[in-house]
């Protein structure tokens, strides 16, 4: 049936049509519409309407992860907010309560390093002298006032994206509750006995001048320095292993200045090799006796250009720990005269190199690791183990490495330094180089700067992994921060549950805890120290200074840690002891770790979050983290460890994680490759509706693909539902109040379809209780295309426009309608957040204000009706094989229209026939009559594999065709009144004209 039938030459009948009327446009014009939507949800208030709709119900809480101030949103942003706002949404209308306060990360080096490069590099101005108080507190307050600015600019890319949540009152890290809350929390760990200054091999930017994280570097391919170089044997040094040198292999030349061990494995067969013949002007001459891996010898002498050589014998493991070396430096500038022993360590491989690892305890974390766990045995067989600071924040060596102080490493634009051609020369001259080369490979760098960093010796403050936590002094054995979080893991819903694994992973590995940075933007490590005599330092426990601490922070901020006299403000009476400030600021994982802290747990600044009672405390309310994958190392993993050690629990119920946003090609997106796909830009020319649609059909468990295609499809996908939405409304634009059947009383094709209805309603509650947004896309796209549009639509409108305004038919369709129409726009409006509030404001002007203050309907389940669902699946089979002849009539042009036909359907089974016996096939089929014959089908008849036993022979229709409907039947004219028109149309005519309206 048309939507516009043909009108007849006598009559028009147009008005006595129930033709579809409605303003919600064919062309969404979303760029210009969306935000004439946010303005109303402004004016209303939904936000602040949304809590007061869901008061007293259980609450979900997403908390935000907070991303950096610091520049515009990028697609993976806005990814991220999008996938939040549908958690929210879904839950909101699912029945829970689901605030959402939108918070800022605003401290740390990314941030600093903006505003260093507006405001001083660029304009060739000096950095700020730090140990100025005043010259601190002026720059701190100009990256506050960029972070200000940036939050911003966001705060209205994030609204744009249809994101509902408390913009108004978001949290920032550094407002100055939060930094006080910040401070109090270090205090905890203070208090606990978890905190301690140590001295560790960190990865450091030399650029930068900060130690970083390992969520703040990447790898990336450098071209390195490779030597192979020997070590003399010195015990046990007689015998077979006179003259013999140990062989190691590293990519890092500039690290052998301290060394300060080799590291072997007992699981590696090693050994004694004689250099029988090399060339003349060969590093590794001829008569060298050197101890490999055996696996490794061959490659090894290759490198080192020897033509021949000999095993002299197995090399065991007992004699290599006993076995001690000179370093191959000794002498030099009148250093390296110490020993170097070997240890067993295993993280040695014989994949590469040669078989034994130099080992730098300032310079490598498996290093460190080796040195420290011998560390009482090798200060009883008199070696000390104190590990050097060879190399400075600028990459200099330092008087720690004679003979080579002041040589740079990397320099202060992150090049190769001179470090590694000075070692490399001393090693030769001293005879202990048998080969060198160049070796490209990944290597770690900033993510920031893009420059290489160093591992180099450092103090910096610690929170320690394993060391038993006490409270009130006291401390339970066993109960550590890693077995903590190891245990707050195991009670946590992963989404998806690879992520356990993930980071069960990296809990159990992972060292202890770096929370220091040597910066001006940030929290400071608010705490006095004394100076100990072996290195370490005393921090001072006095809740008094503490207390001074928190609240000059809570009412000037942390800027206050750097004012003049703030020694003495803070530590008051106790100022003329020996306690020093520390400068050191905190790491922003600690920072975004202690969100839960100042925002979750704040019912002063943050009411709409008051009263939490979680499964752990009792109750039921559920509070989600939700960010990228690379956050188990990140935001998930610091927010753990700070309220484990705290709180003695995770601070989330749920983590879900998502994928990282590529290319269409599954490239990743670059600036350079030009395929980076901006949001503003689609929003502007297609509407954040098509983002929000785009987000929630993706498989975010992995990483997503966008572009120009992709996007066109979605467009696509969305043009439908909207059309979809769009004759629902013009339709029920005709439904008049008190015109509602009872299902009971309806056509079974409209308890089928409402039956349909409850089987989505099961799938998408269950999908939206699951987070799995792609399904919710999926059902409904093929319920709204397949089942309405394709099927029930287009079966209806004959009854829909034609019927007589008493026709129960009619007011039976318009209540199922009415009812599927609800159900849609509620479980879509998480998704097309802009369309559906459109929507709904049209289709009940006088209901709710918006969508989104609704929840999901409720009892759709009454409507199954599975006896019925298996007639209409064979209806509908039957109908596959009615539609497929009438394509091919179609296309042989012996028919125009589906009306113009009156199929024969040969039926071969009784109990399909019998099925089919109340059925309207015709109206089913949409043709103008039908007939249905038990018996055996003529050869020519069209068929269909997946429907045996029905066969479809396409016959034209008898009659004349009515002027109204466009049916052709052998009754129209039988009306003497209305000749040109069938009889149903006829008493429609009739309805119409008594009430007012005639053709």
């Amino acid at each position: 049936m048309s939507e516009k039938p043909q009108k007849s030459d006598a009559r028009d009948y147009s008005k006595t049509l129930f033709l579809p009327q409605t303003e919600f446009p064919m062309r969404a014009g979303l760029p210009q519409r969306e935000p004439e939507i946010l303005k109303r949800w402004n004016e209303i208030g939904l936000y602040d309407r949304l809590r007061q709709a869901a008061k007293g119900r259980t609450k979900f809480v997403l908390h935000d992860g907070p991303p950096y101030a610091n520049g515009n949103i990028h697609i993976g942003t806005a990814l991220n907010k999008i996938l939040k706002d549908l958690v929210v949404k879904s839950q909101q209308m699912l029945g829970m309560d689901s605030p959402y306060v939108p918070g800022w990360d605003c401290h740390g080096l990314p941030i600093e390093w903006k505003v260093e490069e507006e405001h001083y590099r660029s304009k060739g101005k000096q950095k700020p002298d730090f140990s100025d108080p005043a010259a601190m507190v002026a720059f701190r307050r100009e990256c506050r006032a960029y972070a200000t600015h940036w939050l911003d600019v966001q705060r209205e890319e994030f609204k744009r994206l249809g994101v509902v949540g408390d913009w108004d009152h978001p949290y920032a890290t550094m407002s100055f509750p939060a930094e006080a809350q910040i401070a109090r929390e270090l205090m905890k760990f203070a208090a606990n006995g978890t905190l301690y200054r140590g001295s560790k091999p960190v990865m450091w930017s030399v650029v930068e001048k900060t130690a970083l994280a390992e969520a703040e570097v990447e790898y990336e391919d450098y071209t390195s320095d490779q030597v192979w170089v020997k070590f003399p044997v010195t015990s046990p040094a007689h015998g077979a292993l006179a003259n013999a040198s140990v062989v190691i292999w590293t990519t890092t030349p500039w690290t052998l200045p301290g060394n300060r061990a080799i590291s072997f494995s007992p699981k590696i067969a090693y050994g004694l090799y004689k250099v029988t013949d090399a060339p003349a002007d060969n590093w590794a001459k001829t008569g060298d006796v050197l101890i490999l891996a055996e696996v490794l010898a061959d490659s090894v002498f290759k490198q080192a250009r020897v033509t021949a050589y000999e095993k002299i014998r197995d090399i065991p493991a007992d004699t290599l720990d006993a076995m001690e070396c000179a370093h191959p430096l000794k002498g030099l500038a009148g250093g390296y005269g110490f020993t170097v022993p070997l240890l067993a360590g295993d993280h040695v491989t014989d994949d590469t190199g040669t078989g034994f690892v130099h080992t730098a305890p300032g310079h490598g974390r498996e290093d460190f690791d080796v040195w420290t766990a011998n560390a009482r045995e090798l200060e009883a067989r008199g070696i000390a183990t104190a590990i050097p600071y060879t190399v400075d924040e600028n990459g200099a060596f330092t008087d720690h490495a004679p003979g080579f102080t002041g040589k740079r490493v990397i320099n202060d634009k992150g090049e190769k330094g001179n470090a590694n051609d000075a070692v490399i020369k001393a090693l030769a001259d001293a005879g202990m180089l048998i080969a060198r080369g160049k070796l490209k490979h990944q290597y770690p760098h900033s993510w920031r700067s893009k420059k290489p960093v160093i591992f180099r010796n450092t103090p910096q403050w610690f929170i320690a992994m394993d060391k038993d936590i006490q409270d009130g002094g006291k401390a339970r054995p066993g109960d550590t921060l890693r077995a903590r979080a190891l245990r707050a893991i195991s009670v946590t819903q992963w989404v998806p549950p690879s992520g356990q694994n993930r980071i069960t992973g990296m809990i159990e590995a992972r060292p202890d805890w770096v929370i220091s940075r040597q910066r001006a933007w940030g929290v400071p490590i608010a705490v006095f120290v004394r100076e100990k005599g072996d290195g370490s330092a005393e921090i001072l426990q006095d809740d008094a200074v503490d207390t001074r601490i928190a609240d000059a922070f809570e009412k000037e901020g942390a800027d206050a840690w750097y004012m003049e006299g703030a020694r003495e403000r803070f530590l008051g009476s106790r100022a003329n002891e020996d306690w020093n400030k520390v400068d050191d600021i905190l790491d922003v994982w600690f920072d975004s770790g202690s969100t839960h802290a100042f925002v979750l747990e704040d019912p002063v600044h943050f009411p709409g979050l008051a009263g939490i009672r979680r499964k752990a405390d009792g109750g039921s309310d559920t509070v989600m983290y939700l960010e990228g994958s690379d956050q188990h190392r990140g935001w998930f993993h610091s927010s753990l460890l700070e309220s484990c050690g705290t709180r003695g629990r995770a601070p989330y119920d749920v983590v879900l994680t998502h994928g990282f946003t590529q290319d269409e090609h599954g490239r990743k997106m670059s600036k350079s490759l030009g395929n980076t796909v901006e949001p503003q830009a689609v929003i502007k020319q297609s509407g954040a509706d098509i983002l929000r649609l785009w987000v929630a059909a993706c498989d975010y468990t992995d990483d997503q693909r966008i572009g120009p295609e992709i996007l066109k499809n979605t467009v696509e996908t969305y043009r439908k539902l909207r059309n979809t939405i769009r004759w629902m409304l013009g339709t029920l634009h005709h439904f008049k109040p008190g015109e509602e059947v009872d299902v009971k009383e309806m056509p079974e094709l409209e308890r089928y379809m409402l039956h349909l209805l409850a089987e989505q309603a099961a799938i998408v509650r269950k999908a939206y209780v699951d987070y799995d947004y792609k399904t919710v896309v999926a059902t409904l796209s093929a319920f709204m295309n397949s089942e309405l549009s394709a099927f029930y639509f287009d079966v209806r409108k004959d009854a829909l426009y034609c019927d007589p305004p008493s026709s129960v038919t009619r007011k039976a369709a318009l209540t199922a309608i009415d009812v599927i129409c609800d159900a849609i726009l509620k479980w879509l409006a998480p998704v097309l957040s802009f369309t559906c509030d459109e929507a709904w404001a049209m289709y009940h002007p006088a209901g709710s204000p918006s969508v989104h203050l609704l929840t999901f309907p409720e009892h759709l389940e009454a409507f199954r009706d599975d006896a019925l669902a298996k007639k209409w699946e064979t209806v509908r089979n039957v109908r596959s094989v009615v539609t497929g002849a009438l394509e091919l009539a179609r296309a042989a042009k012996r028919i125009g229209s589906s009306l113009e036909a009156s199929p024969i359907i040969y039926v071969a089974d009784r109990k399909m026939l019998a099925t089919l016996f109340d059925v309207d096939l015709a109206e089913v089929c949409i043709t103008s009559n039908y007939e249905v014959q038990e018996d055996e089908a003529p050869a020519g008849a069209f068929r269909l594999d997946p429907v045996p036993g029905v066969a479809v022979v396409v016959e034209e229709a008898q009659g004349r065709k009515c002027a109204r409907s466009w049916k052709i039947l052998p009754t129209v004219g039988d009306d003497p009144e209305y000749p040109d028109v069938s009889p149903r149309d006829a008493q429609a005519l009739r309805e119409w004209k008594a009430l007012g309206v005639s053709a």
